[in-house]
């Protein structure tokens, strides 16, 4: 006959994903070490997870992260720049144009 299904209340299930999210392990090799099926451990993860609990990225991450974001402030930078000079053009096309449709007497 088949096997009982495990019924998990929802604190064993917060503590659960709190527990792989302070782990170095792989969701993989914690699944196996509690005995619950990888699937269940992700839909749970999905359900309960709280980034406050995550272990800190590694130095190398962090410094590619933050290269990253210097990089996206020097393009946004590059594009405020480039829509204030657009909007000037637009200005002065506005005035030449005012100025030129005026009827001459």
């Amino acid at each position: 006959m088949g096997e009982q299904r495990q019924r998990y209340n929802e604190e064993f299930k917060k503590q659960t994903v709190r527990f792989i999210q302070e782990q170095t392990k792989t969701v993989a090799d914690l699944a196996e070490e509690l005995n619950i099926p990888r699937g269940t451990l992700h839909q749970w993860m999905g359900q309960y997870r709280e980034l406050k609990y995550e272990q800190a990225a590694s130095g190398d991450r962090v410094r590619e992260l933050e290269a990253k974001l210097s990089e996206l402030n020097r393009q946004l930078h590059e594009k405020e720049q480039k829509l204030s000079d657009v909007e000037e053009e637009l200005a002065i096309v506005k005035k030449a144009v005012h100025i030129f449709s005026k009827p001459k007497n």
